[in-house]
């Protein structure tokens, strides 16, 4: 039986790939790309010569008995367009299947876009929670941020550039001016680390208009300090209440970063849904 073998390629310079990866291809009797073309670019640039095949998300199910068959004549290489395949990429279900079927799934680990990015953020690396794509939709992305408003750890996201400015109002209204840093275009030409607090952020990127990929660093909650305005308090709660949060989640939420008693933001809670 054949093992599938999960590639770390390049998020950006060519050259930031493995010896192992590069002999690890050359092996294989089978590519799975996300993006056949970006993959090809990349096979030809080390003269690699391998048959391709498509995995990507909207053909990933039914590939997975093509990948399969191909396992059991020989060794596969599972690849994305950039990174490692499966973080925010198609691979789980064909790790899974590959696994249930009694294959040999081995790592051949590379570049990551979300821990580049935070190792340079100059945020607390020691703890980290991974959010992968911010949900389009405003609503679920604000719920999604009072669910991790009050994690101590710092936070890593993605985020597309016609988004950027309405996902960090949202940051700032749901977690605060906070540190953080905001990663674009990572080991290529016009790479790009921006440092500095959510309003910060808010005010270069609407002089500035954003484009390519993003990754997000934001600071964990740590102590709060300070005691939010009671104007602040209330339009955060509106905020959560409007985006479908659930009135105890909510006031759970603003309590611990507005540092106000639960029974106070309750009330205000209350008084919204009053209206």
């Amino acid at each position: 039986m054949g093992t599938l073998y999960v590639v770390g390629t390049p998020i950006g310079n060519l050259e930031d790939i493995t010896l192992r990866a590069l002999c690890t291809l050359r092996q294989v009797s089978l590519i799975a790309a996300e993006d056949t073309r970006s993959t090809s670019r990349l096979l030809r640039h080390y003269h690699i010569e391998a048959p391709l095949t498509s995995y990507w998300e909207h053909n990933k199910l039914s590939k997975l008995d093509t990948i399969l068959a191909a396992l059991e004549g020989g060794d596969v290489a599972l690849v994305s367009e950039a990174g490692m395949p499966g973080l925010s990429d198609p691979g789980y279900e064909l790790i899974r299947v590959a696994i249930e079927a009694g294959h040999r799934v081995s790592p051949i680990p590379g570049p990551t876009a979300p821990i580049t990015a935070l190792v340079v953020s100059g945020l607390p690396t020691d703890r980290f929670l991974y959010l992968g794509f911010l949900p389009r939709r405003a609503r679920a992305r604000r719920r999604l941020l009072a669910e991790v408003s009050s994690a101590q750890c710092t936070l890593l996201a993605f985020e597309a550039p016609h988004r950027l400015l309405d996902t960090l109002k949202d940051v700032e209204r749901i977690l605060g001016d906070r540190e953080m840093a905001i990663a674009r275009e990572l080991t290529k030409l016009h790479e790009e680390v921006w440092r500095g607090r959510v309003s910060q952020a808010r005010a270069h990127f609407a002089a500035q208009p954003p484009r390519g990929e993003f990754t997000l660093v934001i600071a964990g909650a740590g102590l709060q300090q300070t005691r939010w305005e009671e104007e602040r308090v209330r339009a955060t709660v509106e905020d959560l209440l409007g985006a479908g949060v659930p009135r105890r989640e909510a006031v759970k939420a603003v309590s611990e970063m507005a540092n106000w008693p639960a029974q106070e933001v309750y009330q205000l809670a209350l008084t919204k849904e009053e209206k």
